[in-house]
This record gives C-alpha cells, sequence and structure tokens, in this order.
C-alpha cells in the first residue's frame, strides 16, 4: 500500500477560506463606512432597529424550538439549560426579546413598524404563557406525547408567528429606509444594490467552503473512529477509506498499515497458539495408561494358565480392536460407530477383570453411525465410570452409554449407579472440566474432553456432569451433528 500524498493541506484550505471571508468582508466593510457618512441620523437609527430586529430574526426560532425541545425530552431542565452553551434559557431569552422590541416601540416612528410591534409584544406574552404550561406539565409529570403535541400545535406556531412579525417589522422599515434611500443620490444606490448582491454571492461561497472543508475534516475523523473501534473489538481486518489528499489520508493510511501489520502479528500468533495447544491435546489425547496394558496383559496371561484361552483370545482381540481404533492412522475425527466400537472393545476387557462387579449397556442409535466424533472422546468418561464410580461401590455396578439425535446437535452420555459425588466435589469437578486441562488439579481426562470439543466445535458445545452421593454420575456430551463426508482435516 503506497501512503497517500498530500495535494490540499488543512492549512491551505483555511487559510483559502480565510482570504475568501475576510478581504470581500474587508473591502465592502471600508466602502460601506465611507457611503454611511452621507447618510442622516434618521437613516441610522432605522438600520440600529433592523440590526436589532434582524439579529432575533436569524436565530430567534430555531434556539427556542431547540431549546424547548431538549426541555420537553429530559435533556436540560429549567434550571439546567442556562449552563449549556448550546440552548438558551427560554424566560431570559424571551425577558431580552421584550426589551429589546420595547425599547424599538420607543424609537420607532412608522406606524406600520409600530403596529407590527405591538403583535410582537403580545406574541410574545402569549408564548411565555405556553412556557409555563410546559413548564408545568413536565413538574406534574404530564405525559411526553402531551407536551410534544403542545411543542407542535402551540410553541413552534407561536415562534414561528414571531419569527414573522420580527419579518414584517424589518419589511416596513426596510420600505422607510427605502423611502430614505430614494432621496440619495444615484451613487449611493448603486453601491447599496451592488453591496446587497455581493453579500449575498460572498455568503454563498463562504458557506460552500465552510461546508467543503468541514466534512473534508469531519469524514475521515468519523471514518477512523469507526475503523478503530471495530480494531478495539479485536477485528484487524477495518480499514479506514479516506480520499481527501490531506493530512488526515496520510494519518488514515498510516493507521491502515499498523492495523495491517498487527493483524498480520495477531493471526500468526493465533494460529502458532492454536498448533502448539492442538498439538498438545493431540499428545495428551494419544497417550495411554500403561497400568491399563500391564493389568490387561496380566489378565490374559492369568486366562492362559487357568486354561481359558476362549476367554483369552477374545481378550487379545479387544486389546487389538481397542488400540487400532485409539491410533485410527493418525485421524482426529473417527465415526461414532467406530467409536463405540471403541468403548465396547475397553469395556469388553476391563470386564473379564471386573466380571464380579461390572456390566454395560451400549444404547447408541444407529443413525448417528454416519456422523463424527472427536477420537477418545467416551472412553476417557467410561473410564472415569468404572474407577471412580463403580470400582468404589464395592458391588455389582452398571454403566449405560446412550447416544441418540436432538435436533440438529448429537447428545451422548454415559451414567453409572456407582458412588456418586457429594455436592460440594461435585461443583468443584464442575469448575476443574472449564478450565484448560494443563491447569487442571483434578479430573483432567474430563477436562480434557471438554476442552478438545469446545476448539474444534465451539464454546456451545461440550460436557456436563451431574452427580448424587450414593445414586451415581451422569455425564453428558453435546456436539454439532457432522456427517463424516464433511469431516475437517488436520
Amino acid at each position: 500500500m503506497q501512503p497517500a500524498k498530500v495535494k490540499y493541506s488543512i492549512k491551505y484550505k483555511l487559510i483559502l477560506l480565510s482570504v475568501v471571508v475576510v478581504v470581500p468582508f474587508l473591502v465592502m466593510v471600508l466602502y460601506l463606512i465611507y457611503g454611511l457618512h452621507n447618510y442622516s441620523r434618521a437613516y441610522d437609527a432605522i438600520v440600529g432597529n433592523m440590526t436589532v430586529a434582524n439579529n432575533y430574526n436569524l436565530n430567534f426560532k430555531e434556539e427556542m424550538d431547540e431549546s424547548l425541545y431538549k426541555l420537553v425530552v429530559g435533556f436540560v431542565t429549567f434550571d439546567t439549560v442556562g449552563n449549556d452553551g448550546s440552548l438558551v434559557d427560554p424566560y431570559e431569552h424571551l425577558d431580552k426579546l421584550r426589551g429589546e422590541f420595547n425599547n424599538l416601540m420607543s424609537i420607532t416612528t412608522d406606524d406600520e413598524s409600530r403596529v407590527r410591534l405591538q403583535i410582537l409584544l403580545r406574541n410574545i406574552d402569549t408564548l411565555e404563557d405556553r412556557v409555563d404550561d410546559i413548564r408545568m406539565n413536565l413538574e406534574t409529570d404530564v405525559g411526553y406525547d402531551t407536551n410534544i403535541e403542545m411543542l407542535d400545535n402551540n410553541i413552534y406556531i407561536l415562534t414561528e408567528l414571531i419569527q414573522d412579525n420580527i419579518q414584517s417589522y424589518i419589511y416596513y422599515q426596510t420600505k422607510s429606509m427605502e423611502h430614505l434611500t430614494s432621496q440619495l443620490n444615484v451613487k449611493v444606490h448603486n453601491f447599496t444594490l451592488l453591496c446587497g448582491v455581493l453579500l449575498i454571492l460572498l455568503l454563498f461561497m463562504v458557506a460552500v467552503l465552510i461546508v467543503m472543508i468541514v466534512m473534508d475534516m469531519i469524514r475521515p475523523i468519523r471514518e477512523l473512529s469507526r475503523m478503530t473501534e471495530q480494531v478495539a473489538e479485536g477485528d484487524f481486518s477495518a480499514r479506514a477509506e479516506v480520499e481527501t489528499q490531506d493530512e488526515m489520508a496520510v494519518l488514515a493510511d498510516s493507521v491502515n498499515l499498523m492495523t495491517e501489520s498487527l493483524e498480520g502479528l495477531v493471526s500468526k500468533i493465533k494460529e502458532d497458539e492454536r498448533k502448539m495447544r492442538k498439538a498438545d491435546l493431540r499428545l495428551l489425547q494419544e497417550q495411554i495408561n500403561p497400568h491399563f496394558l500391564y493389568n490387561t496383559l496380566d489378565t490374559i496371561v492369568w486366562l492362559i494358565e487357568g486354561n481359558d484361552s476362549d476367554k483369552a483370545v477374545n481378550m487379545v482381540m479387544s486389546l487389538s480392536e481397542f488400540f487400532r481404533l485409539v491410533l485410527s492412522k493418525g485421524k482426529e475425527y473417527i465415526t461414532i460407530q467406530e467409536e463405540e466400537l471403541h468403548i465396547k472393545s475397553y469395556l469388553e476387557i476391563q470386564q473379564v477383570r471386573y466380571r464380579d462387579i461390572l456390566e454395560y449397556e451400549i444404547r447408541i442409535d444407529s443413525e448417528l453411525y454416519q456422523y463424527q466424533i472427536l477420537k477418545l472422546t467416551l472412553q476417557p468418561l467410561v473410564e472415569n465410570s468404572l474407577y471412580h464410580g463403580i470400582k468404589y461401590k464395592r458391588a455389582k455396578g452398571r454403566i449405560i452409554v446412550t447416544g441418540q439425535m436432538d435436533g440438529r446437535q448429537i447428545l451422548l452420555c454415559v451414567e453409572d449407579d456407582g458412588v456418586g459425588m457429594e455436592e460440594e466435589d461435585l461443583r468443584k469437578l464442575q469448575r476443574e472440566i472449564e478450565k484448560p486441562c494443563k491447569d487442571t488439579e483434578k479430573g483432567f481426562g474430563l477436562a480434557n474432553v471438554n476442552e478438545r470439543i469446545r476448539m474444534n466445535f465451539g464454546a456451545e458445545y461440550g460436557m456436563k456432569i451431574d452427580s448424587v452421593k450414593g445414586s451415581g454420575t451422569r455425564v453428558e456430551i453435546v456436539i454439532p451433528a457432522v456427517p463424516c463426508s464433511a469431516e475437517k482435516e488436520g
């Protein structure tokens, strides 16, 4: 990515705006001072009156409407509205307006203008009454809709009337000024007309330039703000698109380059961490308890010495099947049918050793056979049931393995009627299996299974354990129903 080059700097734009605004205004003001020197005292008074009225004509309605609306919606209160620099206190604003136009009433001589001022002052009093109504509504918790309706049907209409009165007053004062102006020479009249035209053009040019410059500055800032928010949330693929050809574009390109570098570094770190973690977990899942192998071989020897060759042969075949499914040609995913054969081989071996205390039953729906499962998912659960549930019971126990479809998920369950767990021990084990298996103090095999499921399928899947002291333990596994044809690689 090539960094942007500054073609129109912000400094250049601001200087251009200053020149466009200041120079024409300066020329016009100097020339106007020269012309106004020839005007009579009456003309000066009318101009002063129009100046006062025009100040309110430009801002009164907008300021009053905005302030009252924010009072109604609860953005400010009547006690705090004056503290907001962008708003006005309605009562202070009305008092100031009334005082200014009472003063104009005392110095205005034109009859039509005085009539407009009288109407204007009456409308100001009416508007103040309506403001009192809104204040009372807010203090008595009258509904929001009532206040909004009052704004639409009273306040906005009255502010519009007041602004119309101001404009009418300005209109009649303008007529008076025109009467005076007509008495002036042609040069002054032409100058006034020329100044009006130039002022309109100048205001239009200034407005266009201000909008262009401000938007050129705001758009990149908003774009950068949006992008940095996304990056802060972890989305390093976010990029800012700025084409203003100024310093903001250079800044945006620099931020984009930095984010791109961060994205690469984070991706590399995540990938390295994922590979290391998966390699660690895979190594752990491939580990087989050597005591299981020693005990199995001892049992086979014991069967041979006892001339029970058929059971010895069956046990060797079960052990062979057990190891074949553990290795699975290095595959991480196997079918649920293969996992069933795996735990069946394991239980057949253990039943020979614990024939006096162990019974088992496997009830996995055949419709699940076509779906995939992480290798060594159920075997650690069965082993846990045997060694921590049935073995300590010191009586005949049963392990039941079930599997069924639950919507678009597969629910597998290993249940025993062993010794179970105390409630405190159960809660501790539930907390342990939520940790990474390398941080567990107990339940390492269960934590390993839970972590592998979540890492491969997502945090919404995993293991749930319930146990009652003296009644047994139930471990549920939830995985997505993924056909073997969609098996993931590696």
